[in-house]
């Protein structure tokens, strides 16, 4: 099942970079989409969520239950929806049974218990959850993205004045990165938004859990100076919808610009023997600069969707206002590339006004019983173990906990 997403989150990447302006800084609009996605089936009407989301609700809804429930190899996603135990209601329950199978859910963990979840679903690329928890929190809901690739062919190097006599970078720099024989693709292609910008894409390795066909392209676009960045994102989404098209859209004819020298490419001519049909051969070669980037977002400005997502939340769990904040690391090098994006949204509710409470603390200080029962709901029904008594016994001398068992259990 094709999923029709590329405009939907090209749409939500041009708010999300936006809010985040011209900074270095890497973001998953997936992530975010994700969250608010999850959120679709309980209000499929709401129309601040339909308007981040470019799609209706229930839409939306189905589309991130197809992509979580068939985990993509290179690229997995996962969710989480989580509930103070206090906070359940019937409303909240029946929206949990509607999430995609792939959704975790249960109770809400603790601090260190929401720093692990990211450890684990970001490949170990973020410590720690992006939100801090408090007792105000009722509800709170997480996505994480992360790859960890080698590319087919790695890159090879050549000095920094490989990036050419107007670049700001080239004086900074010693080694930059320079495209091997084969295995990579370059070109120049004509975009509505940016005009003539050149293009590279780099493959992961075949064989990195992929047999399936599945694969990752990582497209690098750059437009001239002085064109808005939110225009040569906007075309770099155009182009990673077909970049691995054998006749991508927009791509220039080499023969169809003007030779000499530009910020972006040197176009030279020269005597070649080809066996090219027309003898007119072309030819790309391109040099970029390793980069990483660490960013933390706040999600909660206009059209991003998480004021409408507080708006959906409030009938499952009483009034709630909404945190949300994406974390995001990514590295780019010579042998391969790595990103890896955590989201969390908490429903936030006022403590509720002072009462009573009385805890019993129960002590087994003397012999007692002990029944182990087996338990049987299988097919949704009772089965015929259900209830029957396994092991039984009466504890009378009891053990001390053995030296072993001191130490706290690892982290699930």
């Amino acid at each position: 099942m094709t999923t029709n997403l590329h405009g939907p989150l090209a749409r939500y990447a041009a708010r999300l970079h936006g809010s985040v302006g011209d900074r270095h800084h890497v973001a998953s609009p997936l992530g975010a989409w994700l969250l608010l996605a999850l959120c679709g089936s309980a209000v499929p009407d709401a129309d601040g969520l339909a308007d981040a989301l470019g799609s209706d609700p229930a839409t939306a809804a189905r589309t991130a239950a197809v992509l979580l429930d068939a985990p993509h190899p290179l690229a997995p996603a996962a969710t989480a929806v989580w509930h103070r135990p206090d906070a359940d209601t019937d409303a909240l329950a029946a929206w949990r049974a509607t999430l995609p199978r792939a959704t975790e859910t249960g109770p809400l963990p603790d601090q260190a218990g929401l720093d692990a979840w990211a450890r684990r679903h970001s490949a170990g690329l973020l410590d720690r959850f992006p939100l801090a928890l408090s007792p105000h929190v009722v509800l709170a809901l997480a996505s994480a993205v992360a790859t960890r690739i080698s590319w087919t062919d790695p890159f090879g190097l050549a000095p920094a004045a490989a990036l050419g006599p107007d670049s700001p970078w080239a004086g900074r720099l010693t080694r930059v990165l320079r495209t091997p024989a084969y295995g990579h693709r370059a070109w120049i292609a004509a975009t509505p938004e940016a005009s003539d910008v050149a293009v590279h894409t780099a493959a992961a390795e075949p064989g990195e859990g992929n047999g399936d066909g599945a694969g990752l392209l990582v497209v690098s676009v750059a437009a001239a100076p002085g064109v808005a960045p939110a225009d040569v994102l906007a075309a770099a989404y155009r182009i990673a919808a077909d970049a691995d098209a054998d006749e991508p859209t927009g791509r220039r004819s080499l023969f169809d610009l003007t030779l000499g020298a530009t910020p972006l490419w040197t176009l030279r001519e020269e005597t070649v023997r080809t066996h090219a049909r027309d003898r007119r051969e072309e030819r790309h070669a391109a040099a970029l600069p390793c980069w990483s980037a660490r960013a933390e977002h706040d999600l909660t400005g206009p059209g991003l969707g998480f004021s409408a997502l507080g708006r959906a939340l409030a009938p499952l769990v009483g009034g709630t206002e909404v945190e949300a904040r994406q974390a995001v690391a990514a590295r780019y090098s010579r042998y391969g590339f790595e990103a890896a994006a955590v989201t969390g949204a908490f429903g936030v509710v006022s403590l509720p006004p002072e009462g009573v409470a009385r805890t019993a603390e129960l002590r087994f200080g003397h012999p007692y019983a002990v029944v182990a029962v087996a338990t049987d709901r299988r097919g949704g029904g009772v089965g015929p173990w259900h209830g029957v008594p396994v092991f039984s016994g009466w504890v009378a001398e009891p053990d001390d906990v053995p030296e072993t068992e001191f130490a706290d259990p690892p982290l699930a």
